[in-house]
């Protein structure tokens, strides 16, 4: 949360130096406050052990999040039982008229199927549109990433001779962005993918900035020049046994996979996973939230509409 000082104290400037978000009392006595309003489309097979990882990140914010769940579709899912689905998730012609401060899109198995014969593109292509306009920020996650990547500039990934899984180390490539407040100089993140951009043409694309990256394991964190969507190819909502299950899983089903890098103690399968991103996990979800969403979004959800890219930059 921002830290409220008087107007005119000196300490102001050297604070905003320092990249230490404060606020003016003026600019307090003007905020009008209530929850910020987030909606998740889940794309996951298995629906609860996803959505409890995306909420576990948010409930670490001071702020008050109302969230509504997505379904992309009203078919059974294999991993979720349809009561569940049912009770608790919403098709999009039931939000499609709001507006929300937030939107979160995860990840999908379907790192190795063309985007246009994926059997919902056109559906998820119709959200993404959609999101523009109605919601404030929007923050996609590794598969997600990469659709939206493709649909909204064109951007092709490449298909990965194996799969990227492991925790890697990550470097800040932009120093100065309020999404990067109170990150190393050097971070872990997971990846889980078969799929990655190509980070030299997002560093040519003059509406991309490339916030973070890996010598191993590319672009990380991507922001659109007017802030309203946050790219992220990996998974800092993953818990510690993720991607150990998953490795276990394609181990089984004969696919011969590479173990995790840098992930098991001693790089050894037999002993434990060691986690190591879940303080920066927390706090990229918590800088969206408050500088890309709280910080921006209108107290009247009807006015998103209106928000401009010069809005936007003031983050």
């Amino acid at each position: 949360m921002p830290v409220k000082i008087p107007d005119d104290l000196p300490a102001a400037e050297i604070l905003e130096s320092e990249n230490i978000f404060i606020m003016s009392e003026t600019r307090a006595k003007n905020q009008d406050i209530r929850p910020m309003k987030v909606l998740i489309l889940n794309l996951m097979p298995n629906k609860i052990e996803t959505e409890t990882q995306l909420l576990r990140l948010l409930g670490n914010t001071p702020l008050q999040v109302d969230v509504d769940l997505l379904r992309i579709h009203d078919k059974s899912s294999k991993h979720t039982s349809i009561e569940h689905m049912n009770n608790f998730y919403r098709d999009f012609d039931d939000i499609r008229h709001k507006n929300y401060d937030g939107l979160m899109i995860t990840g999908a198995p379907l790192g190795l199927l063309p985007f246009e014969e994926v059997s919902y593109w056109a559906h998820i292509c119709d959200i993404i549109d959609w999101s523009q306009k109605h919601v404030t920020s929007v923050l996609f996650l590794c598969w997600a990433a990469h659709a939206a990547l493709y649909h909204l500039y064109g951007l092709h990934r490449q298909v990965l001779d194996k799969k990227r899984s492991g925790v890697y180390l990550h470097q800040r490539t932009l120093q100065h962005y309020p999404l990067l407040r109170g990150f190393d100089d050097e971070f872990f993140a997971p990846h889980s993918r078969h799929a990655e951009m190509d980070l030299n043409e997002l560093k040519a694309h003059s509406e991309l900035n490339v916030l973070t990256e890996s010598k191993d394991a590319g672009a990380y964190m991507v922001l659109s020049t007017d802030n309203r969507n946050l790219f992220v190819m990996g998974h800092p909502e993953y818990q510690k046994v993720t991607l150990d299950e998953e490795y276990k899983r394609d181990v089984l089903e004969g696919i011969d996979p590479e173990q995790p890098q840098n992930y098991y103690r001693d790089n050894d399968p037999t002993q434990e996973p060691i986690a190591r991103w879940y303080g920066h996990g927390s706090l990229l979800i918590s800088n969206w939230l408050n500088y890309y969403v709280y910080q921006l979004t209108p107290y009247d959800l009807n006015k998103i509409s209106d928000i401009t890219p010069s809005e936007h930059d003031k983050a």
